[in-house]
């Protein structure tokens, strides 16, 4: 098995997502003692935004791009060949203001890419990443699962699934502004997911 874990925090230190990743991933890797594992840290490496030159890149045909243009597009190809190659998808997902972090975003912008992720068909878009098993570890200030300020599950269910990606498994971690005894019991209760979910 090969596992790829994405932390999208801010924070390279002391954050409670890719904390809860890693429990994911500790969990992943008793089951599967073999398994390699890739860990990349966008707070540490981050990728750039998707921007007028980036667009300007990946639309010019690969043989008549410039140095920079075929520099920038490789930082693109790096990330593809990882998610291409992950068995299992470990994905830590603080939520800021409400949505997923602006470095999540870049990264799902530079995965998605027409021929290589997902394609057109007749019968309408179809993704390229099947057979994957995503975890996505959601660390929130606040307590919004299963309301309507929630708009990271859907939004993530979404994107990921017009990727192929639709085998999602979501580990929850909330009320971590709310005091030490309510970080302590969302970490807690999000070991249990996490447990339960490999039962």
């Amino acid at each position: 098995m090969n596992i790829l874990q994405i932390n999208s925090s801010a924070r390279s230190e002391g954050s409670a997502s890719t904390r809860l990743a890693n429990s994911i991933v500790v969990r992943l890797r008793a089951e599967n003692p073999g398994a390699s594992l890739v860990v990349r840290d966008l707070a540490r490496n981050p990728h750039p935004v998707l921007d007028e030159a980036a667009l300007g890149a990946l639309f010019t045909p690969a043989e008549q791009r410039t140095p920079a243009q075929a520099e920038r597009v490789a930082l693109d190809d790096v990330l593809i060949a990882e998610i291409k190659a992950a068995d299992a998808v470990v994905l830590g997902v603080p939520m800021y203001n409400l949505g997923v972090p602006a470095q999540l975003k870049n990264w799902i912008d530079a995965i998605a890419r027409a021929k290589e992720t997902f394609q057109y068909t007749a019968n309408g878009p179809e993704g390229l990443l099947k057979g994957k098993k995503v975890y996505v570890a959601l660390t929130r200030g606040g307590k919004y699962r299963g309301t309507d300020w929630d708009s990271q599950v859907p939004y993530l269910k979404i994107v990921l699934g017009f990727l192929g990606m639709t085998d999602i498994t979501f580990v929850y971690a909330e009320g971590l502004a709310m005091g030490p005894e309510a970080e302590q019991q969302a970490f807690a209760e999000a070991q249990r997911d996490i447990e339960a979910a490999f039962a």
